[in-house]
């Protein structure tokens, strides 16, 4: 997998155990006056529907104006926030049903963008676009929005566990995980050793290094589940969402090391 988009995702650190749903029902209701709150929705969803409409066969150019004209026409323009219910499911879920009903009918409203207030159009940083790994730029639509929103969430995890790490003295700990099991994630590559990797940092034997990367990775498993919670409205919602988004890991990142 390789995530080259440098897009800042993650808003303040304040904000990032924020539950979406909280955000959501602040704007319904009235509470977001700055913003605010809608900016870090928006900043959250749009890399899934960029890459959802890549995956439609949409052009970079076409798959970003459409990504822009959906955020301010649709989720802005006619409060799709406000019309969210988090007793019918994952709000992702409903912003993709929106986003296929916009795609459906934009054909019959050529001129919806120039009825927009000014006021309304939120800044959206696409200037540096997510690049999906080949196997899901050839995967569904849908499988490669799921993919996309994964993607963003292991954005945030990975450098709250960083920070939490580098706070805690744990650098080498943060090492020896980036290079044993994170980076081969990403970049699809083969991990390195641990008998290279104690060699480089200097520790004694590779049974000390393995205990190392399984405490950052006990640590980055518990903050993605934490993060999981978040978004959906209880435990066993959050326990599903967690299986289902394992799903779009390899084998390697779901097994103890």
């Amino acid at each position: 997998m390789q995530f080259r988009d440098q897009t800042d995702m993650g808003g303040t650190r304040g904000a990032f155990l924020t539950t979406h749903w909280s955000l959501i029902e602040d704007v319904k209701a009235g509470s977001d006056k700055n913003g605010a709150l809608i900016g870090l929705l928006l900043q959250t969803y749009w890399k899934p529907v960029y890459c959802y409409l890549r995956c439609k066969e949409y052009g970079n150019e076409q798959a970003k104006d459409l990504t822009q004209d959906f955020f301010h026409e649709v989720v802005l323009n006619r409060n799709l926030v406000g019309r969210a219910d988090k007793d019918k499911g994952r709000f992702r879920s409903f912003l993709l049903y929106a986003l296929n009903q916009y795609l459906i009918n934009r054909d019959r409203d050529q001129k919806a963008q120039k009825r927009i207030p000014r006021e309304k159009l939120a800044s959206l940083d696409i200037a540096e676009l997510p690049d999906l790994p080949q196997s899901f730029a050839q995967a569904s639509a849908e499988d490669s929005y799921q993919y996309a929103w994964l993607s963003t969430l292991l954005e945030r995890v990975t450098a709250e566990v960083k920070t939490m790490c580098q706070e805690q003295g744990m650098e080498v700990h943060w090492a020896f995980f980036q290079e044993r099991i994170l980076q081969p994630i990403l970049s699809n590559s083969k991990p390195a050793s641990l008998t290279e990797l104690c060699e480089n940092y200097g520790i004694e034997d590779t049974k000390k290094a393995s205990n190392m990367i399984v405490t950052v990775k006990r640590r980055f498993r518990s903050m993605l589940m934490e993060l999981i919670r978040n978004t959906v409205v209880s435990e066993g919602q959050a326990h599903e969402e967690f299986d289902f988004l394992l799903r779009f890991l390899p084998e390697n990142a779901q097994r103890q090391e």
